[in-house]
């Protein structure tokens, strides 16, 4: 798209990018890809946001973006990771701020083979400043920090924003719709609420990925 900052220097200049990126029903999955990949992560520009719990990863809200798209920090602390889960026809931009992580990816369970185990399609680790992307035709995928020393961070974002997804049992291809939540908003805690998912899924739960 021509006249936009496809090389932000903050988080900021990232933010007000991708509101411009946004501000159609069209979404150009590049421009949006490049200007995330091109933004160096900056502590201090996330930290505010960065909330990391002993027993599970949290989700830690941005951006609303204009009712368009979603932003959010994620804090993974060691060994922690998502289920197996869709996106609800979302497209999803996935930048590790600090750390490593790994996504395994997988395909939709088949209707009549709902108690099978799910097929892996592909893993893959990233870096610092690398970003991925996927949506439901591209199949499921499951996040993880596979370090059990250091913590991870990464900047999501989901257009058009959701509230709800399904959670896999990679084990039997079961599902499960959960509600997602957010641990805080623009750097202030939400109040909590007892999670609305029920435990098909052995891995943490997924209301909060």
């Amino acid at each position: 798209m021509e006249g936009v900052n496809l090389k932000p220097e903050s988080l900021q200049e990232l933010i007000e990018t991708l509101h411009i990126l946004f501000a159609t029903d069209k979404v150009n999955i590049e421009d949006v890809q490049a200007a995330m990949e091109n933004y160096e992560s900056n502590e201090d520009d996330w930290e505010k946001y960065a909330v990391f719990e002993h027993y599970r990863y949290t989700r830690n809200l941005v951006d609303e973006g204009n009712g368009r798209f979603d932003l959010m920090v994620l804090c993974w602390s060691e060994g922690q990771g998502s289920s197996i889960h869709s996106h609800s026809d979302a497209h999803c931009f996935m930048k590790v701020l600090d750390g490593t992580l790994k996504e395994s990816t997988f395909a939709w369970p088949e209707e009549s083979k709902k108690k099978n185990a799910m097929t892996q399609l592909a893993s893959n680790t990233y870096e610092r400043d690398q970003v991925a992307y996927i949506n439901d035709s591209k199949g499921l995928h499951r996040v993880e920090n596979p370090s059990h020393s250091d913590r991870a961070a990464s900047l999501h974002l989901y257009s058009p924003p959701f509230q709800s997804c399904q959670c896999f049992d990679q084990r039997t291809g079961k599902s499960n719709t959960s509600m997602v939540t957010f641990w805080s908003k623009y750097g202030e805690r939400t109040p909590y609420k007892p999670s609305r998912s029920t435990s098909v899924c052995p891995e943490p739960e997924p209301e909060n990925n």
